[in-house]
């Protein structure tokens, strides 16, 4: 019974999804084709290195800027979004803000809800939350279009789907539509926007997610692809913009760079094809829009990391992706090894604060620190460094106190004993001495196995003669020191 307990567990950690992943190699082959495509977009679309390092900087510096700011900003957008005639909503938890959404729909009698692309919605699990209260929410973006098709969760936090090639979104596609297979992408998309266009019409409530909130003129700004957001947002009677308080910027001057910095670091593009602003619902002499237009301001931990001078940072973060492109460990695992909402680098450093280290102990581990993340984030999160602050604060104990929610996951009193004696041994000449001598002599008898490590590797076996040893031979025998 305890085995089968625990290869449960393992196949539910982050170490047991890794290991599935990496025999998929259908998996690996798709990421590693998407991930090249991506990186290189990337670089095209930032030619000049003197123009993308002063846009990162100045991205910093106007996210930085705004949450030093960040109580008042959201005060004076709650001004403003309420005289533009939108009713603002706050929740701390993802609980709450469901019980908000849910309320808004209900008073309006409402049954059917589109959804436009939003990862806060994901973090509300908000789909299944409606579920479960009689009201069917569809995904209108075609990436979280084909994720809920197959009852998965999205892989990427820009491109839903990566995970999948066109083959297998085919199959989906025959095997829940009934329609014929094609290897023709344009195809595959009609098949979606024929789905999709005659609920646009039919729903009661549309759903969106928002990249900037600006408090100067109370507008909400949401960017994307493919139409769907904007279909979202106007053709509904009601639209519902969810989003965590951290996307408020100052005033429309700032959302200029960050605009550049999100789509040529996300896709490799200029600006992408729709820029949404809302600012209001239908005016009375207006002919299209939404009657009522609420914004569901979400904490979920985010205040936690904002009380915290060092993890603030992670804030900052504008939702690009680009930082699980060039992550070597994202590309080879995917996005479903994680188990969480966010994958990837900034995952490890968000997720913590939403859910607690002590759900997702082996996120900061899972990272080579290769620096690869903080060297392409736009806005200049230094990820690496946060990773070994969240590391750190996964093996205090108790009477350290932790400062990151659920900190002190991985504390161990063994390990701890075992990192005390190997300071006092490089501390102490003469204890080092003395265990050197020990090692070289009775080296062979040191264990086989030890931990995770010798899974993979073979156990150091200690020299028979130490450096100092030979360096001595050589010099009695009158030889130079190597």
């Amino acid at each position: 019974m305890s085995q089968r307990i625990h290869v449960r567990e393992l196949a539910d950690s982050f170490r047991g999804r890794a290991s599935e992943a990496l025999a998929d190699d259908q998996l690996r082959t798709n990421f590693r084709v998407a991930m090249d495509s991506l990186m290189k977009k990337r670089a095209d679309a930032f030619p000049d290195e003197g123009e993308r390092e002063g846009l990162r900087e100045q991205g910093n510096h106007i996210k930085a800027r705004a949450l030093s700011r960040l109580p008042d900003l959201l005060e004076q957008l709650e001004e403003k979004l309420t005289d533009n005639g939108i009713k603002v909503h706050w929740a701390e938890t993802t609980e709450e803000a469901n019980r908000i959404v849910h309320a808004i729909i209900e008073a309006r009698q409402g049954s059917q809800v589109v959804k436009g692309k939003s990862m806060v919605s994901e973090e509300m699990e908000m789909n299944h939350y409606l579920a479960g209260r009689g009201i069917e929410c569809l995904e209108s973006d075609m990436g979280e279009y084909i994720v809920q098709l197959d009852g998965e969760k999205p892989s990427h936090i820009i491109m839903p789907a990566i995970h999948k090639n066109r083959r297998q979104v085919s199959k989906l596609f025959h095997d829940k539509l009934g329609v014929e297979e094609t290897d023709d992408v344009n195809e595959l998309i009609q098949v979606g926007r024929r789905t999709l266009r005659t609920k646009f019409m039919e729903a009661d409530v549309g759903v969106s997610g928002v990249n900037f909130a600006i408090a100067e003129t109370g507008t909400l700004l949401l960017v994307e692809n493919e139409g769907n957001g904007r279909m979202s947002t106007t053709a509904p009677p009601v639209h519902i913009a969810v989003t965590g308080i951290e996307k408020v910027v100052e005033n429309l001057r700032d959302v200029v760079p960050l605009l550049s910095l999100l789509t040529r670091s996300a896709l490799g593009q200029p600006i992408t094809t729709y820029v949404n602003m809302i600012s209001g619902p239908r005016k009375a002499d207006e002919l299209d829009g939404p009657e009522e237009v609420h914004l569901v301001l979400l904490d979920n931990g985010r205040t936690g990391a904002f009380a915290d001078a060092q993890m603030r940072q992670t804030l900052n973060c504008i939702r690009c992706g680009a930082c699980m492109n060039h992550c070597p460990v994202y590309t080879r695992v995917g996005g479903h090894t994680y188990g969480e909402v966010y994958p990837g680098p900034i995952g490890k450093i968000v997720t913590p604060h939403m859910v607690g280290l002590e759900k997702v102990p082996d996120h900061p581990s899972a990272s080579s620190l290769c620096g690869a993340c903080g060297e392409v984030c736009p806005v200049k999160i230094p990820i690496p460094e946060l990773l070994q602050r969240l590391r750190q604060e996964n093996v205090k104990s108790p009477a350290e106190q932790p400062k990151v929610k659920g900190g002190g996951a991985r504390y161990s009193r063994r390990e701890r004993a075992i990192w005390r004696f190997w300071a006092t041994l490089n501390t102490s000449p003469m204890f080092y001495r003395l265990f050197l001598w020990g090692a070289t002599r009775f080296g062979r008898l040191a264990p086989k196995k030890a931990g995770p490590w010798t899974d993979n590797h073979a156990a150091p076996v200690p020299a028979r003669k130490s450096l100092h040893d030979l360096a001595r031979t050589h010099l009695e025998k009158g030889e130079s020191q190597p």
